[in-house]
């Protein structure tokens, strides 16, 4: 019997991570379902499901596959292996009280933006915000002052990569604008959101900076429009979001 090549096991690993992510989609799945909607043969499915029920990555509920909480273990190895993440995080909460709105904060992990921390405050709305989630970092006010301190040829790369997906209609799609936008951004300290991924929602974020002058992250506080008035989403909380990015800053620098 033919030995299978690195492509083949290549495509292998490539399908296993597609799999585990459509279970996500799907909030679980049964065999035949998975199959149908991956495209390959219900025996195909229960292999790779075998595979992963052996080594303790899903569980089977009801007859239906669900993603298993050793992702999670793996997951708050991730959250938590760098200290800027344990400084961010009372900062996070701090401001989510302060603000009563949702506040976050993001890393950029190739080319997306990743909630790392997440707390919602008294009139806080969770709308597409789970832990861990990846989301278009063109469309976000955090992806946005991200991008603007990261080097340009990184920023091409990554606009290279994913593009301009159109979200909404106040979504920038246009190359050559959004790259304008960005000098805003970096000029004014902040950036903006302004219903460009949610309708209904927008959102001020701030980035954080190492004591080498990298960009580590962005905070950001998130809420509806008829709370985040243009008072408050272009003064208040742009000064409110910078306080707090300095005193994680000046920890970094002097733990």
């Amino acid at each position: 019997m033919a030995k299978a090549d690195g492509r083949d096991d290549i495509q292998s690993i490539n399908r296993m991570f597609r799999i585990v992510e459509t279970l996500v989609e799907m909030d679980g799945a049964r065999v035949c379902d998975l199959a149908d909607e991956l495209g390959m043969a219900q025996s195909t499915a229960h292999r790779y499901l075998t595979t992963l029920y052996r080594n303790e990555c899903v569980v089977r509920e009801d007859g239906e596959y669900h993603v298993g909480l050793r992702f999670l273990d793996i997951g708050g190895y991730a959250r938590t292996r760098k200290d800027v993440y344990a400084t961010v995080q009372p900062k996070i909460i701090s401001l989510a009280e302060e603000t009563q709105e949702r506040a976050q904060f993001f890393v950029e992990e190739h080319g997306k933006i990743i909630y790392v921390h997440r707390v919602t405050g008294a009139n806080g709305v969770d709308a597409d915000s789970r832990l861990g989630r990846r989301l278009p970092i063109t469309a976000t006010a955090a992806g946005k002052v991200i991008l603007a301190h990261l080097p340009d040829d990184r920023v091409a790369e990554i606009l290279d990569d994913h593009g301009f997906p159109d979200l909404t209609e106040n979504t920038i799609t246009d190359r050559e604008a959004f790259l304008e936008h960005l000098e805003t951004v970096r000029e004014r300290g902040y950036g903006l959101n302004d219903e460009e991924y949610i309708k209904g929602l927008r959102v001020v974020s701030v980035p954080v900076m190492d004591p080498g002058g990298d960009v580590v992250g962005a905070i950001s506080v998130s809420g509806p429009t008829y709370r985040l008035d243009d008072g408050r989403f272009t003064e208040t909380l742009p000064k409110k979001i910078k306080a707090t990015a300095n005193e994680i800053e000046l920890e970094l620098a002097y733990p």
